[in-house]
């Protein structure tokens, strides 16, 4: 909790979709058993070509040094590939090995990251965040594997989560299903079958801000279904995992570890 006793939310707004809620509430009942691997992708392909030449000023900030504070996709989606990860899994990297690249000449930040990671307690994961897969729009996709099964979810396709189980039948869970965990379900707003997603999500980020705020307000605790959301302690785990992949995409170490 902050010192200063207020209420610190970060837009991780990835978080606030409901199945990724779901996926998180079935990592923690333990229905994936040991967690043994997790590999999360975010691509995208927008930047294939050096669009801040051109003007195109959401391309000029985010390659420019002075203003996106060193860090181009690893900074901007990588970051947020990281809190998905964390906020599924709940697992710490204790240490990664990096490799960053400017694959289009002349662009002065990172427009590709990919890393190998291992996490405290044994499981080993894959990090992927680019932005010049040509053609690709918005490609985030998480896949954690435990010795019980795995689960995988795609932001492009939101209200669905694949569960792999070991000793059953591939289950396609669906946002608004009766049965899901009441996380997921109090994240959904309208009937099963209808498109839910991006918007919605950073909703849901903003609800669980406002019932932590409102509850400090009036001096009790909050409820942790209704005050969902990344803090600042989220926030400053994304700022170490940036930093950490920047000290050893320029190191000769094979291994960085993060404090």
């Amino acid at each position: 909790m902050p010192r200063a006793r207020t209420v610190f939310g970060v837009t991780y707004n990835y978080g606030g979709y409901p199945m990724v809620r779901q996926a998180r509430e079935m990592v923690r009942a333990g229905e994936l058993g040991e967690l043994r691997k997790v590999v999360v992708e975010y691509n995208q392909g927008w930047l294939a070509t050096r669009l801040e030449a051109g003007g195109n000023k959401q391309a000029a900030w985010r390659s420019d040094p002075a203003q996106s504070g060193g860090a181009g996709a690893l900074g901007d989606i990588g970051s947020h590939a990281e809190n998905l990860v964390s906020t599924v899994t709940g697992l710490e990297i204790e240490s990664l090995c990096a490799d960053l690249s400017a694959l289009v000449p002349g662009r002065a930040l990172d427009d590709d990251a990919n890393m190998l990671l291992r996490f405290r307690g044994g499981a080993r994961g894959v990090l992927v965040a680019s932005q010049v897969n040509t053609g690709l729009e918005n490609g985030l996709r998480l896949r954690v594997s435990g010795t019980l099964g795995s689960l995988e979810w795609w932001q492009e396709e939101p209200n669905r989560l694949s569960h792999f189980p070991l000793d059953g039948p591939v289950r396609i869970l669906t946002r608004g299903s009766p049965w899901l965990h009441p996380a997921a379900l109090r994240a959904g707003r309208i009937p099963p079958g209808h498109p839910e997603g991006f918007i919605e999500a950073f909703a849901n980020v903003y609800l669980g801000v406002a019932a932590a705020i409102r509850a400090r307000a009036a001096g009790v605790a909050a409820d942790p279904l209704a005050a969902d959301f990344p803090d600042v302690t989220a926030g400053a785990r994304g700022v170490h995992f940036i930093e950490a992949v920047l000290a050893s995409a320029r190191s000769e170490q094979k291994w960085t570890p993060l404090r």
